[in-house]
């Protein structure tokens, strides 16, 4: 009897921790979703995207921006030549469109609940890095629904 009680509180805590270990991963992946989308925006609007730019936009230091611009660059997200503009690989690209479209959807979601612009904007950002795949196709359902 003993052992079973082990195994349940196992797995129960096993339950308990998924939605924990899916939060680190994505606080994992969001700051670099998050450069890859500046980044894009900036070659969209300005046609380069230049550290310093990124820097202003996301109100951090210039050295701070470096740095990241570097781990990009090793995970070969973008290409960079020193003193030259940063542009982004196939795949860096990628990563760069799909958080886009996360973005729009709960941005556009935010909307069709009555959400201010200026707060579906705001929180929109945090919350396209954690939602569900599941969750941003019943948002999109819903927001085609009401349009």
């Amino acid at each position: 009897m003993p052992q079973q009680s082990k195994k349940a509180k196992a797995s129960k805590a096993k339950l308990q921790s998924a939605p924990f270990r899916r939060t680190r991963s994505d606080h994992s992946t969001e700051l670099v979703e998050d450069y890859l989308e500046l980044i894009a925006d900036l070659i969209d609007v300005k046609g380069e995207a230049r550290g310093t730019d990124v820097a202003l936009r996301l109100g951090v230091a210039n050295a701070t921006v470096v740095k990241m611009l570097k781990r990009l660059q090793d995970k070969g997200f973008i290409t960079q030549e020193p003193y030259r503009a940063v542009m982004l690989t196939t795949e860096g690209w990628e990563i760069a469109e799909k958080g886009r479209r996360r973005h729009a959807v709960v941005e556009n979601f935010l909307l069709a609940i009555g959400v201010s612009s200026e707060t579906a904007r705001i929180d929109s950002e945090g919350i396209e890095h954690h939602v569900s795949e599941e969750t941003l196709r019943m948002m999109a359902r819903f927001t085609n629904r009401k349009s």
